[in-house]
């Protein structure tokens, strides 16, 4: 995919790279996208194996920019910088802010010459719990944070995926977070579970009739008690055999089920610190990111906003603050 024109004034050249997928932004000095591109060439899918897979992959992306902009510098965020990755970026531990990534950030030197900045993770490693990482969703804090500073006075991010992370921001810094594998368990219970054979491949439900299913599995997640989680994830296997439920609804049952228990436990978790004024701001893919909000909305919560693709904007800010380049403006 690749939209956009290169144009004049470009001032660098920002990679998302994730596990099954890598972005690129080509970017004014203003933080604008200028163009942008993705393909599939995630850590886990590269041209080739090992570094020269790396290698290959960024010059497909971005050979032609850096051929019409020598030596523009280069950022990237995300899985590129783990230990599958092209090079290695130690996570950095809380509280950390967009300085506390760069003064950490690690540098590789590309096969053409360019300098690529790979931006670290973050650890939150409590004394009295087990840690937990971010890789990929720091940046797209960052995004957040560059352009409403007021939300990093005070602020609750929940950013939606694969493995959703609930961030607490204080002071313009991620100073606690929580992970949940809904979407991983989500895809595996379809997948590899028998809750997946009575779930049809090519289901499209009514909108109201989907709504109406994840609904009902958000409310069962809302009325569990504790141990319940295995036991109310079979009901998208009975529901189905008793013909309580169409089984092209079950999916979204167990959607809303998956989703009901993580805003439970996340609004749990957050239940003091969500008090009145302080912003809870969903980050994410919008498909997605609507489900969580009626989610929220079923358990009598509203959300201050909802933001998409906030990345090319937080390595933009990672970039100024590695002193690549000049703040926007300037």
């Amino acid at each position: 995919m690749e939209t956009g024109r290169t144009g004049v004034g470009a001032s660098l050249i920002a990679l998302d790279w994730g596990t099954s997928s890598l972005r690129g932004f080509l970017m004014g000095r203003d933080g604008r996208v200028l163009d942008q591109r993705a393909n599939a060439h995630g850590i886990q899918n590269l041209p080739m194996p090992g570094i020269a897979g790396f290698e290959q992959a960024f010059a497909d992306l971005c050979g032609d920019w850096m051929a019409a902009h020598p030596g523009l510098p280069v950022v990237a965020g995300g899985m590129v910088g783990s230990a599958q990755g092209w090079r290695e970026a130690p996570y950095v531990r809380c509280p950390a802010d967009t300085t506390t990534l760069a003064s950490q950030a690690i540098p590789v030197e590309s096969a053409s010459g360019s300098r690529i900045l790979i931006a670290p993770g973050v650890l939150y490693d409590p004394p009295s719990g087990p840690p937990d990482i971010l890789r990929g969703e720091e940046i797209q804090i960052a995004g957040v944070l560059a352009d409403r500073p007021d939300w990093g006075r005070d602020a609750c991010m929940v950013l939606p995926g694969t493995h959703s992370k609930w961030v607490e921001i204080v002071g313009g810094r991620m100073i606690r977070f929580s992970t949940y594998m809904t979407g991983e368990t989500f895809a595996v219970l379809c997948k590899h579970s028998i809750l997946g054979r009575l779930m049809p491949a090519d289901a499209a439900p009514a909108e109201a009739e989907s709504d109406a299913a994840f609904a009902e599995g958000v409310r069962a997640a809302q009325a569990s008690g504790p141990g319940d989680f295995t036991h109310q994830i079979f009901a998208a296997r009975t529901l189905g055999i008793t013909r309580r439920m169409p089984a092209e609804l079950l999916k979204d049952y167990l959607s809303g089920l998956l989703i009901g228990h993580e805003l439970v436990s996340g609004l749990g978790h957050m239940r003091n610190e969500l008090h009145e004024g302080r912003p809870l701001l969903l980050i994410g893919e919008g498909a997605l990111c609507r489900r969580y909000v009626r989610g929220l909305e079923l358990l009598g919560v509203e959300p201050t906003d909802r933001l998409e693709n906030t990345a090319p904007r937080g390595l933009f800010q990672f970039a100024v603050a590695a002193g690549l380049i000049a703040p926007a403006g300037e």
